[in-house]
């Protein structure tokens, strides 16, 4: 039984990465959530292209790389060269939520001054 993108040729993995291991960027896990910012253009590489049609809504790393049926790893080196480029723009979901929980400041004084008066 093959598996896509593991038992590939390893070549073929060597070939998309131009010979790399890792990404040039830490921006990407399995849940960034990857955004197009821009349309493909013609001579690009094709896993590239497929990438930048797939992310005009936001998709997470983990289904970029399922979509493609390419290993994880892979497609964070991919998605690294378009980052670089400014063809996709990334976030973490959690980031986003973090702001969001942050208390307000106003209610933390109150708070404090409601400690003090004890």
């Amino acid at each position: 039984m093959s598996r896509p993108g593991r038992d590939d040729v390893p070549d073929r993995l060597y070939t998309l990465t131009g010979g790399r291991s890792r990404p040039g960027s830490d921006a990407f896990d399995l849940v960034t959530l990857v955004v197009t910012e821009s349309a493909p253009v013609p001579g690009m590489q094709s896993e590239h292209a497929a990438i930048l049609r797939m992310c005009e809504r936001p998709m997470a790393v983990v289904e970029i790389a399922a979509e493609l049926g390419l290993p994880v790893s892979i497609v964070r080196i991919l998605l690294s060269d378009l980052l670089d480029a400014g063809r996709i723009s990334a976030r973490h979901p959690r980031a986003a939520d973090a702001a969001h929980r942050l208390p307000d400041l106003d209610l933390l004084e109150q708070v404090l001054v409601g400690l003090r008066n004890l």
